[in-house]
């Protein structure tokens, strides 16, 4: 569980470009969809769709930008990339786990970032990489 007596969100998403079906798990052990593709030890996922959106539209690959509901199946605690090195708390809801995220639906319709909100984010990731900062640990 997250690490304090703050209200656990009722819905997860997961922000990606890969291809997936309901029922399908999402697991670490896998390559990022960030950065340098390193193989990532956690999955990560938020209570936020904004969040979410954030994730689809920075995800590496050709693929559709998608938003999946998701459950996990094992115990979670809050992303420490974000939580308390940025955003102290956790504000953004972002979480992080050991164990699969279940698939229990796909968010159909939601809007993007505008193209110049996206510029920003996506020149703010580069200039960290280039500092040496990888986004997933």
């Amino acid at each position: 569980m997250p690490s304090d007596d703050r209200t656990t969100p009722a819905r997860f998403y997961h922000g990606t470009r890969a291809d997936l079906m309901s029922g399908d798990l999402i697991a670490a052990g896998y390559s990022s969809n960030y950065g340098t593709r390193k193989r990532a030890s956690w999955v990560y996922f938020t209570g936020t769709l904004d969040a979410a959106i954030w994730g689809a539209e920075l995800a590496v690959g050709d693929g559709r930008q998608r938003i999946y509901i998701v459950e996990p199946t094992g115990p979670i605690v809050d992303d420490s990339n974000l939580t308390d090195k940025k955003f102290p708390g956790n504000p953004t809801q972002s979480y992080r786990s050991r164990e699969p995220l279940r698939i229990t639906g796909e968010v159909m319709e939601w809007q993007g970032h505008s193209p110049e909100r996206l510029k920003e984010m996506k020149d703010r990731v580069e200039r960290a990489r280039a500092q040496g900062v990888e986004a997933i640990d």
